[in-house]
């Protein structure tokens, strides 16, 4: 049910609702690239502040659209602000809504964001949207707020330079995944993730659907993603240097972080269990159907169909495997380095699947997977749409496959096994990240395609 609107942001439901189909599409965070909005319907639209020249409003709107020929819904939770007078850092978020007031993405201002904070300090509902507070946990209030980096499926914000919100922007009806994952790893004293404080919910479709989540904020850490592309700049510009002797040598981090996927797949099955699959019965046969699906996108990947199902008839070979709880969508942007340990974060799984897809059981090799291919687009990725050095891929190779022993080695000394003793299903869930990959980048960066092609040619040679 609509909650009242603000009066202060003097904006009709026929105005703003159009505004959205404009704007949602452009947003990096937005769910359905290539798709044609037909309507937006608002679900929700709860006051959180409402002023005579500032109103600050939580929207939760369901978008109705043509994707592949076919009709879908998606719903999304959009933070608005109203102004009447903007200041420079907030005109590039506006809204296409003409009128005296400016409406523009809340979580670019720093006075809403800290509403967040303040709502989850005192425990209150706004509304339709609940703030619960883990047990034995507090926020406090009065932090200053301000949003964290580039946005990806979600937005982070920081609160005092305390405590890190993360609002999903895409919210499919039931509990996320992120919450749950964190909470089980609290249970088993997880070392390598930033402690949960609290997260809020709404109903949506009926189910209570979680809308973001706040979490102690990893001060003074170094994303893995940064840390790696730093490394691997030093490494062309010492094209003389051996790479173990440069002084930004990633191979030490490398193996820390793998030590750190290890221990978090040990801690999540500890609390929630383990179950011997037969490969056949994984998600590993679905990968023929992904490269199916990707090639009426991208018709130069069909030839690989061939050589894709025989990797695929290897890996099935195995009979079995152990699946349990995992990330799902790990890469080095979802790790975090701080002076004692490499944290990771990010738990809701990969985008493109549906919430129900992202909390089955699966291999931890698929999370050993997408850092693989976070490793290769690390080191390649200075070299997209230069013209072909070979001894500038060299050293490229040279880093990643350095990067990627390190990993492997760290994650066995914790682990007891060592991924590379199921190379045929390692590799088969590491084709099925590559023609991910390849579909995204045919929608959203045509010119990076080639680095995606590039491992999918390598894995099933």
């Amino acid at each position: 049910m609509v909650g009242s609107s603000s009066s202060a942001s003097r904006t009709v439901e026929p105005q703003l609702t159009e505004a959205l189909a404009t704007w949602l599409p452009a947003q990096r965070w937005f769910g359905a690239k290539g798709s044609t909005v037909d309507s937006v319907q608002i679900l929700e639209r709860e006051v959180l502040r409402d002023e005579p020249h500032f109103a600050a409003e939580h929207l939760l709107v369901e978008v109705r659209m043509t994707q592949d020929g076919a009709v879908v819904t998606q719903t999304y939770q959009v933070p608005l602000g109203f102004r009447t007078e903007l200041t420079d850092e907030l005109r590039p978020w506006v809204l296409p809504v003409a009128g005296e007031v400016a409406v523009f993405d809340g979580l670019r201002d720093p006075e809403i964001i800290g509403l967040y904070g303040d709502a989850f300090a005192s425990g209150n509902s706004t509304g339709s949207i609940e703030f619960n507070i883990v047990d034995g946990s507090s926020v406090p209030s009065g932090l200053p707020g301000r949003v964290l980096g580039a946005e990806q499926s979600n937005t982070s914000v920081i609160l005092g330079d305390l405590l890190l919100l993360k609002l999903f922007r895409q919210v499919p009806p039931g509990v996320s995944p992120d919450v749950e994952l964190h909470r089980a790893l609290a249970e088993a004293g997880s070392a390598n993730v930033a402690p949960l404080r609290g997260w809020l919910e709404a109903v949506v479709g009926g189910e209570p659907t979680t809308l973001g989540m706040i979490q102690d904020f990893a001060a003074n850490s170094n994303e893995g993603w940064t840390a790696a592309l730093a490394s691997v700049r030093e490494v062309f510009d010492s094209p003389d240097t051996p790479i173990e002797e440069l002084p930004g040598d990633f191979a030490r981090d490398a193996h820390r972080i793998g030590a750190a996927v290890a221990h978090v797949h040990h801690d999540l099955a500890s609390v929630l269990g383990t179950v011997e699959r037969s490969v056949e019965s994984t998600a590993v046969e679905e990968i023929l159907a992904r490269i199916s699906g990707v090639a009426r996108v991208v018709p130069e990947i069909a030839q690989y169909i061939p050589a894709a199902t025989a990797l695929i008839s290897r890996a099935e070979a195995s009979n079995s495997t152990t699946v349990q709880r995992i990330h799902g969508d790990l890469h080095l942007g979802q790790v975090l380095g701080t002076p004692e340990r490499w944290l990771l974060i990010d738990f809701e799984g990969e985008p493109a699947k549906t919430l129900a897809e992202r909390k089955q059981m699966d291999s931890p090799l698929r999370d050993v997977a997408g850092m693989l291919r976070s490793f290769d687009y690390a080191a390649n990725h200075l070299l997209v749409d230069q013209p072909e050095d070979p001894s500038m891929r060299e050293r490229a190779d040279l880093w990643a496959a350095r990067s990627i022993a390190a990993f492997f080695d760290g994650y066995a000394s914790v682990a007891g096994q060592d991924p590379r003793d199921e190379a045929d299903l390692l590799r088969a869930y590491e084709l099925d990240k590559a023609v991910y990959e390849v579909l995204y980048e045919a929608r959203n960066r045509p010119t990076w395609l080639s680095l995606p092609m590039r491992a999918v040619e390598r894995l099933v040679s």
